[in-house]
């Protein structure tokens, strides 16, 4: 009965989670946006205390069932692990493997120092959240997207508009190439050995597993009864139990049932830990290990401590002024961050690159950055959409606050960045005509069209930007008609503030 609630629990988070990622209406996140906030990183960076202390509490009573239950990515690795089994006819293909001790706590050690340093791509790459969520927008959003769009097809053809057509594009090819890297590990590793990747790699499975050493409920072996058939040792994804010395490794156990249900001799019950059993275990080796579970216990938490949808439908307008051709991304100084990002030092402390925002963003405007020092953390660019002031979903669904933003009014009023004009790109330069499309457009009347010669007020008229007044939404450079590159572009702010 357990295994099954786990089993049941297990999927409906797990596809509460997943379409967070696939759903590009904006609909479902009113209804599930929660899952992605108690999640044990996302909380952790967010300073959410009474999150963390859920699951840490949840760990300490029942043991690891946030890897097994809550976490995508460890419930993604569990359906890799059963389609194997069912593939090769093995339902018992497992046994119990020495944990690598000094490589966990080596990847934790080295995770706490990236966040505390701020190397944001190093985190990025080892957040199981996170991992989980780039491989969603990345992978599975696309095809959820055409089937989507085939719909929408059908639909036109049937007179109807319940489905609606959208884009789909790769918003970053190093972020696509990561995230099928990522994918391809995860499967490989799964298909053969279960949960390896949680054992060994994961700094949450380490963390929760030191906790859950201490855990109140548990797997415990009844050696009276075990008659050393193995069939739970077999049937164990993490490795984690040795019946030859009746032990199991609670640091790995991720409270899966799966061994309850394959032992036959009712020798393994989920029970107290303080509930009186049978064991070879000497008091001398119980105090040992006791001693050593301690001491890994209060170096994790010591650094842990230390560490802690409507598209733009000006897209193509050019006023016939030039060819509709696809827009460059314009070379600039300094990123824009989303709005609410604060400044450069708080968004990359904070976000762990989870590309929830960036898969939910409706105008096309937040992708994953390529640069080094904020690999696959969201930027702002405005070639295929701009930020609109009625808009701050990134805000809604960021699980970190990495995005803060509490309402429309602090949107409008926060200067992301400001615009520059560049005459010699200007199709009033170049092509003699009269334009003001980024005037007509500025969102905050901060353009106005000036004539070259102040005595003639025939004379050309261009652009003159208020840098006090712009807050970088970038619909001056969207709707410019200069192709490739926009005559009026934004640059970012290192530091956000409000006018």
């Amino acid at each position: 009965m357990l295994r099954k609630i786990r089993l049941m629990l297990a999927v409906v988070l797990f596809a509460m989670v997943t379409l967070l990622f696939l759903d590009f209406t904006g609909t479902l996140h009113a209804w599930f946006g929660w899952m992605a906030k108690i999640q044990f990183l996302p909380a952790l960076f967010a300073l959410n205390v009474g999150v963390v202390l859920f699951l840490l509490l949840l760990t300490l009573i029942c043991g690891r069932v946030y890897c097994s239950v809550i976490c995508p990515l460890g419930v993604f690795q569990d359906i890799v692990s059963w389609i194997s089994a069912r593939r090769k006819g093995k339902k018992h293909r497992f046994s119990y493997s020495p944990a690598m001790t000094w490589l966990r706590y080596s990847v934790l050690a080295l995770f706490v120092v990236a966040c505390i340093v701020g190397v944001g791509a190093f985190v990025a790459l080892l957040a199981p959240y996170s991992s989980y969520g780039r491989i969603a927008s990345n992978l599975f959003a696309p095809f959820w997207q055409w089937g989507n769009n085939v719909l929408a097809y059908l639909a036109e053809r049937a007179d109807s508009y319940a489905f609606y057509e959208t884009d789909v594009w790769i918003k970053s090819m190093p972020t696509f190439v990561i995230a099928l890297v990522t994918f391809i590990v995860l499967v490989v590793l799964a298909w053969r050995n279960g949960r390896t990747y949680c054992n060994t790699v994961c700094p949450v499975g380490t963390l929760l597993g030191a906790v859950s050493r201490f855990s109140l409920f548990r797997p415990v072996i009844d050696t009276e009864k075990c008659r050393n058939c193995r069939l739970c040792e077999k049937k164990c994804k993490a490795s984690c139990i040795d019946i030859k010395n009746h032990r199991i490794d609670y640091s790995r156990c991720v409270a899966c049932m799966d061994c309850l249900d394959a032992c036959k001799h009712d020798a393994l019950h989920y029970d107290s830990r303080w509930k009186k059993r049978s064991s070879a275990v000497s008091s001398a080796q119980s105090e040992a290990k006791s001693g050593a579970s301690r001491r890994s216990f209060l170096t994790v938490a010591a650094m842990v401590t230390a560490g802690s949808v409507l598209r733009a439908q000006e897209k193509k307008v050019d006023g016939g002024l030039a060819p509709i051709i696809d827009k460059k991304k314009p070379k600039r100084m300094t990123p824009i961050l989303p709005p609410g990002a604060k400044d450069k030092r708080h968004f990359a402390q904070h976000c762990t690159a989870c590309q929830l925002c960036v898969s939910a963003c409706p105008n096309g405007v937040l992708r994953p950055s390529t640069d080094l020092t904020r690999f696959m953390q969201p930027e702002m660019s405005y070639e295929r959409g701009y930020c609109r002031p009625e808009c701050k979903r990134c805000a809604e669904v960021c699980p970190t606050d990495a995005i803060d933003l509490k309402s429309l009014a602090d949107k409008v009023s926060t200067q992301i960045g400001h615009a520059v004009f560049v005459k010699e790109l200007c199709v009033v330069q170049r092509d003699g005509v009269s334009c003001g499309n980024c005037a007509r457009h500025c969102p905050t009347g901060s353009i106005l069209m000036v004539p070259e010669n102040p005595d003639d007020p025939d004379s050309p008229k261009f652009p003159v930007v208020n840098v006090e007044t712009c807050i970088g939404c970038g619909a001056c450079e969207n709707l410019c008609p200069s192709r490739p590159f926009s005559a009026i572009y934004v640059e970012g702010h290192e530091r956000q503030r409000f006018v």
